[in-house]
């Protein structure tokens, strides 16, 4: 039995693998960016749609979909440098924070407005504020605008709305009524807290230590040591309260200032591709398209909300940074997609129970329009720019700008600050 048992699972996640890559591969002929083609593979074969299911369970693909997420953030990670967020100061944060009052907040309002109460607020407060760290990375990664000027401030918004979340998950237990009172509530936000100092303050100050135990030349040890690192470190975020994604990122940002980093990058591009693919496939295992119509409405309302809050969020931070129209137009459409976090705060919200029966599957249409339109609207931005008022960037037209996208990228100048093609085989 225990042969059958493993036939079937190798069968089953194959399966997802090639679904997943065929499907994608078609959509990339006519333009469709990847993401929500990974996803539309798992509902189109998952336990909720009708014909071949590959998995009937899609706790089943829960650990590689976990693991996946870790490598994509990991390579965030990886490419992102304290030294950006720092030399931000001020500005960068007050960026962030008025992207999370305006998304965060506005995603409240909403949630009172639909007359669901006010944990289910609570809730939908980060589903519809917070951007998905796992699409806004591998949409940059497929365009090849990590080198792009605009793209430390993406980042830097994003590493803000990270640390905002594991805050936010903590303050969040004792309100769905998971904690055992305010002591309780109190020590879990203080250990992810301390956990989150202990990691920043590594990465700032103990990149040396940490380049030195993990310095080898042999590229088979590396890929072991920077793999367990990632999967050990976003294990211990998760279960101090800290999201796994939160840990993933934050070792990366260590490894990243070693003097390895070159090579580790070159080296986690085929887990992280391989790995991303089956997290975004486990996502959409997870949607029943019946469930959606009860909700289609206030996902509507939820869907031009968040493109208007996040259009006035990105375009003022924008203009705060001097950036032109164009850089403007790509920060708007790049942090509009929303994913990961949402399905961990379903998660939380089921577990906690007594809240309305139309959270689940709001959440799940939401975050599925919306990873499919994130990246489509990104891959455009360039043609979407004209929505953008032109007099509010007189006299800060974009000139030309050196991209560099990375280790194996090539160099070279982009007018108007057109993405460069990247010449690693990612699109």
């Amino acid at each position: 039995m225990i042969f059958v048992h493993l036939a079937e699972a190798l069968i089953a996640l194959g399966g997802a693998f090639l679904a997943a890559g065929i499907l994608a591969r078609a959509g990339a002929r006519i333009g469709l960016p990847t993401i929500p083609l990974f996803m539309l593979a798992g509902i189109l074969f998952g336990p909720n749609t009708p014909g071949i299911a590959l998995v009937d369970n899609p706790a089943d693909l829960k650990l590689l979909g976990a693991i996946g997420l870790v490598f994509l953030l990991f390579y965030l990670g990886l490419e992102f440098h304290l030294d950006d967020l720092v030399s931000g100061g001020r500005r960068l944060v007050g960026v962030g924070t008025l992207y999370l009052v305006l998304n965060v907040g506005g995603g409240f309002l909403f949630g009172l407005a639909l007359g669901w109460g006010i944990r289910e607020a609570m809730v939908l407060a980060g589903v519809v504020g917070i951007s998905s760290s796992a699409i806004v990375t591998k949409v940059l990664v497929d365009l090849g605008r990590l080198g792009n000027p605009e793209t430390r401030l993406i980042l830097g918004v994003i590493v803000i709305e990270d640390v905002f979340l594991a805050l936010y998950l903590a303050g969040l237990q004792p309100v769905l009524g998971q904690a055992d009172g305010l002591g309780a509530a109190a020590l879990d936000f203080g250990k992810a807290f301390g956990f989150l100092i202990v990691l920043a303050s590594i990465a700032r100050w103990g990149t040396r230590i940490v380049g030195r135990l993990i310095s080898t030349k042999d590229d088979e040890l590396l890929v072991v040591i920077f793999t367990g690192l990632a999967i050990l470190t976003a294990g211990v975020a998760e279960e101090l309260g800290v999201s796994d994604a939160m840990g993933a990122f934050m070792i990366g940002l260590i490894l990243g200032a070693t003097k390895s980093a070159p090579r580790i990058r070159a080296l986690v591009h085929p887990l992280r591709d391989a790995f991303g693919a089956i997290f975004f496939f486990s996502f959409g295992l997870s949607i029943d398209p019946g469930d959606l119509v009860k909700v289609a409405g206030p996902v509507a309302l939820a869907v031009v909300s968040t493109f208007v809050l996040n259009g006035i969020a990105g375009v003022a931070a924008a203009r705060i940074h001097g950036f032109g129209r164009t850089e403007a137009s790509n920060v708007v459409f790049t942090i509009l997609s929303r994913g990961e976090f949402a399905l961990v705060l379903a998660a939380v919200a089921a577990s906690a129970g007594g809240l309305d029966a139309r959270l689940a599957p709001f959440i799940a249409g939401y975050v599925l329009v919306m990873a499919v339109l994130g990246p489509l609207a990104a891959t455009r931005s360039k043609r979407f720019e004209r929505v953008i008022p032109a007099r509010l960037f007189r006299g800060r037209d974009a000139g030309d700008a050196v991209v560099v996208t990375g280790e194996a990228d090539e160099v070279r100048e982009v007018g108007d600050g057109d993405p460069m093609e990247r010449v690693d085989g990612v699109r």
